[in-house]
Order: structure tokens, then sequence, then C-alpha cells
């Protein structure tokens, strides 16, 4: 997971992602799990769970 084109760090475990543009792709719900980080299936943003996140 580190050759993501984008890594976006956010507070929460679940993240929404439509793939950023106007010609993005369908709006997606992807769900960290334990692992605090999660890559799109569509667009391959990588979603990081912010160390400072309480989640």
């Amino acid at each position: 997971m580190t050759d993501a084109p984008e890594t976006i760090e956010t507070d929460t475990v679940t993240v929404s992602c439509d793939g950023g543009t106007k010609l993005g792709h369908p709006a997606v719900y992807l769900n960290m799990g334990d692992d605090g980080k999660i890559l799109c299936p569509y667009c391959s943003r990588l979603f990081v769970l912010a160390p400072s996140s309480d989640a």
C-alpha cells in the first residue's frame, strides 16, 4: 500500500471516496478496521488514520 497516488489522513475509521475529481468514480464507503489504513479499490487513494485520532 505504498504506491498510492494520494494519501489522505482522517480522524475516522470509516471514510467515503468518490475519486476526488469531477470524473471520479461512484462513492464508496470504506472501513479501515484494525489496520488503520485502507486503499480505495477504484482509484487507489490511501486513507490512513491520523495518529492523533481517538478512533
